[in-house]
Formats: structure tokens, sequence, C-alpha cells
């Protein structure tokens, strides 16, 4: 009689329905409360779907005991226990400062244990190439971050010059409204640039206002 009253199934404190011992799923490593698959399931999916999952606590609300994945894993379907560990993962980083891998064919998320310190130099944990963390490029060998940014604003206005040079050797024009240089292939000074603006290539007017000119 007594081994018959220890196998009785007892009922889920959530739903009410009976429960068989092989049944009953304990969530949480903190407390002792288990309940049937079908409530603990219900009660983390709710959590996951209303973004809560970060923090989901036990289904008993006298318990502060907080529901360990693992051990709720064989009750959940496999796109739930995914989303909460997401969400578990993402909360880690709340407050970090995040870098990512400036490889377009990688882009892996890091976060920057940096403790106070400024890092540059950067390997990427997925493929192993160096980049900078401050630029956010490709490792910058033999110059530190200024004198990177410097060669970059450099080369820019190199090259803005050898445009500028190009354009004065071919008598190139500027649209007068988005100023893009225009290059007059026929001989005619009426030029309708690629933002739609109509001017005159000799004197730069407004051809809806132009009187006429020559070259």
């Amino acid at each position: 009689m007594a081994e018959a009253e220890a196998q009785a199934p007892n009922p889920c404190s959530i739903c009410l329905e009976p429960m068989a011992p092989s049944e009953a799923q304990r969530g949480g490593s903190s407390c002792a409360h288990a309940f049937c698959r079908s409530c603990l399931e219900g009660h983390v999916r709710a959590k996951v779907e209303s973004g809560r999952a970060a923090n989901v606590g036990c289904l008993d609300a006298t318990c502060a005991g907080k529901l360990d994945p693992e051990l709720c894993r064989a009750a959940l379907p496999g796109d739930v226990f995914e989303r909460w560990c997401a969400a578990l993962c993402e909360s880690i980083f709340v407050g970090a400062r995040r870098t990512y891998c400036p490889f377009p064919d990688c882009s892996e998320m890091m976060v920057a244990d940096d403790d106070g310190e400024r890092v540059t130099q950067t390997e990427c944990q997925v493929c192993r190439r160096l980049f900078c963390a401050q630029c956010g490029v490709a490792w910058h060998a033999g110059a530190d971050c200024a004198a990177y940014k410097h060669l970059g604003r450099v080369d820019t206005a190199r090259e803005d010059m050898m445009v500028m040079e190009m354009a004065k050797g071919k008598s190139w024009k500027r649209c007068p409204r988005c100023q893009f240089f225009v290059e007059k292939t026929d001989g005619y000074l009426h030029i309708t640039c690629r933002c739609g603006n109509e001017f005159c290539y000799g004197c730069g007017m407004q051809w809806a206002s132009h009187s006429g000119c020559t070259m």
C-alpha cells in the first residue's frame, strides 16, 4: 500500500493535471519545484516572445529561483530553447562596448574587453584576421591610428587634386547645380547634366535664361 501511494501521480501546481514522477520537470538549480512539461514550455515560450527571456524565474509565484536552460531543455522545442539561449547571451553584452570584424565575409561581433585601455590591434575570433578595433579597418601595420587617418585624408586630397588637374587640362566644366564635372563631346553648348540641370557649357548660365555666348 505504501509503495502504491509513493507512485501515485501528483498534480502539476500550475494546471493541476495529474503528473507522474517521471513526467515532472524540474527547471531550476536553485529550487526543487517541478512542473509538467506543457506548463514549463508555455512559461518559457511566453517569456521569450515577450522579450523577457533573459530573466525567466520559477513558475511558483512564491519562489525567487531562476530556471536553468539546460535543465529545461528536454521540455522545450528546439526553436524556443535557441531563442532563450540567444537572449541570455545578448543580455551578457548589454552595456559592453562591441566591435565587429571589418571583413565583409565575416563581420563577427565581439565584446571589446579593454579594461579601460585603448585596444587597437585585434584578432577576429572566427576568421583569425587582424584588424584595428578603433578604426574599424584591416590592421594598418606600421602606422598608428592617428597616422592612418591622416594618410587617409592625404590620399583623398591627392585624388581630388588629380581630378582638378585633369578637369583643367580637358577643359571640363562643373554643373552649377550639383558641381559634377561635365565634358562636352560635341559642338553644342547646351548641356544637360546627369542631375537634369540644363546650362551653357561656355558661360555656365542656366540654359533657360541664357542669352547666347561663344566659347
